[in-house]
């Protein structure tokens, strides 16, 4: 039993060291690309696999978290007399928080999964080997842009995020709960910083990374078979779903020490 535990650690560390070289090499090809403008039509289109294709998914779950959140808090605000502050709690739940993590998660399950596929199909039908024959480095030709792609447009489709559930926000509060529209948005204003709107939209660039990155190394090392895929793609999301809640818990830690060495705190109910 210890042998076997001993064999599964070292197993374990290897494939970190492998996913360590992964990243590196996928960071560098990275950097070489942007300088090339011949990569460009490769890293378009990823885009608009990627990015264009996911945000009609990303708005739907933008707007029924927002409304979720004002059915959940509505009554607990209620009973303390401070219904008209339903705005601040929702917008900034949603700005800073629930709409990056939820728009992560799902961009993990829709695109991670067909990255993973993608490239695992690629990988045990020897097409990633047929490219490394001809003397192209397939990191470069079919990791790099779609890192870059994810890279670029995980922030620009958690910005959709935000506003679908703003505005999901504002329609049960408003207009189901009957809220006054004029002291919805002013406490909202009041309560929520662009520094809010700021740490969200960071937050897209480490989890777009993230998820391009467990999601090409899955496909690229995947075993042969349907079950080798299928089990790459599997691996891939919980990989990447775990990364982003322990990049989200580090980034909140470090982005509310700079709050605080530069800001006082707020109270949301001032």
């Amino acid at each position: 039993m210890i042998g076997a535990l001993g064999a599964k650690a070292i197993e374990d560390l290897s494939d970190l060291g492998r996913f360590g070289r992964f990243v590196w090499r996928a960071i560098l090809a990275s950097g070489s690309s942007i300088a090339r403008t011949s990569t460009y039509p490769l890293i378009w289109t990823q885009m608009n696999i990627i990015g264009v294709r996911s945000v009609p998914v990303v708005m739907i779950t933008g707007a029924f978290v927002g409304m979720i959140l004002a059915v959940m808090a509505y009554d607990q605000l209620a009973g303390m007399g401070l219904e008209e502050h339903l705005g601040v709690l929702i917008n900034v739940s949603v700005v800073k928080e629930l709409g990056p993590v939820l728009t992560a998660v799902m961009l993990a399950g829709r695109v991670g999964g067909a990255l993973t596929a993608e490239l695992g199909t690629m990988n045990v039908t020897e097409q990633i080997d047929a490219v490394r024959s001809m003397g192209t480095d397939p990191v470069r030709y079919l990791a790099v842009p779609r890192l870059l792609a994810c890279l670029f447009l995980t922030p620009v489709l958690i910005i959709y995020a935000d506003l679908l559930g703003v505005l999901g926000g504002y329609f049960i509060g408003v207009i189901q709960f009957g809220i006054n529209s004029r002291a919805y948005w002013s406490f909202s204003a009041y309560g929520v910083e662009l520094w809010d709107v700021v740490v969200g939209v960071v937050k897209g660039f480490f989890f777009g990374a993230a998820i391009a990155v467990i999601s090409c190394y899955k496909g690229f090392t995947c075993k042969e078979g349907a079950h080798g895929v299928g089990q790459a793609c599997t691996d891939a999301f919980v990989a990447s779903f775990i990364s982003i809640l322990a990049l989200d818990f580090a980034l909140a830690v470090i982005f509310k020490a700079i709050y605080n060495t530069f800001w006082p705190l707020k109270s949301l109910v001032g």
